[in-house]
């Protein structure tokens, strides 16, 4: 079992996966339309509710729960083999993300949000040494997680090396590169990559990477923050494509 704290991503929760939810936990007393709106939508749904305190609500789904809990199923991953299975039916240009090693479930939440807007068609994750899809990544990922297809990778350039061979260009996003992320030609078959929020990319990943790409920083600041980096990427991607298609 897991928890889903917040309005927005309980509400994703009830429309995109109720089968996953069990109760969904609203705090008692509190005047909030959106938490009316989340009883109709759990009552449609058939997923029974129920009104507590909220001092329940922040043991079990922190202080930023705006009211509302679901306790539910933990999110399950895709297997490698699903994914290979699935690779050629996901129209050209493929568009994928693979997340390696960042720490901070909010981030890497933030990433699958902006990944599910960008129509990624897959996100990778490394089965070790990534943060956990815990409470607060799926509340920073807002009801994306179950949107996207995610798949537990075992080694990750093993899988990339695996891309590669069936015709996909990896990208590694990299500070200190000469080559800027817009310079990368992002209209073919595509896998961008993004590191650990200190080091960012690992030296193995870095190495397997097709080509290397940084976002040059002004004034003082020497980096951003992953999940903005990951929307820099991923939208210079989007814009790449629609400016070929126009």
């Amino acid at each position: 079992m897991s928890y889903v704290s917040g309005i927005h991503a309980v509400e994703a929760l009830l429309r995109d996966a109720p089968e996953r939810v069990r109760v969904v936990l609203l705090q008692r007393n509190r005047r909030d339309e959106r938490l009316a709106t989340l009883r109709t939508l759990a009552a449609e749904r058939n997923v029974r509710y129920e009104f507590t305190d909220k001092s329940r609500l922040e043991r079990i789904g922190g202080t930023a729960h705006q009211g509302a809990v679901a306790s539910c199923l933990a999110l399950s991953l895709s297997s490698e083999q699903a994914f290979e299975d699935r690779f050629d039916t996901w129209p050209t240009p493929k568009f994928f993300l693979v997340i390696d090693s960042v720490q901070d479930p909010r981030n890497l939440g933030a990433c699958l949000r902006t990944a599910a807007a960008a129509g990624v068609q897959a996100v990778l994750l490394p089965k070790r040494r990534s943060a956990p899809l815990n409470a607060a990544a799926l509340k920073a990922a807002s009801g994306a997680a179950e949107r996207l297809i995610l798949v537990e990778v075992g080694n990750l350039v093993r899988r990339l090396e695996w891309l590669k061979r069936l015709g996909v260009w990896i990208v590694g996003a990299q500070a200190g590169q000469t080559r800027q992320w817009n310079d990368a030609d992002l209209t073919r078959n595509v896998a961008i990559v993004v590191g650990n929020e200190g080091d960012g990319l690992r030296r193995l990943t870095r190495q397997t990477c097709d080509e290397l790409v940084s976002i040059p920083m002004a004034g003082e600041v020497d980096s951003l923050n992953v999940s903005v980096a990951t929307g820099v990427l991923l939208f210079e991607t989007v814009r790449q494509r629609h400016r070929r298609e126009s």
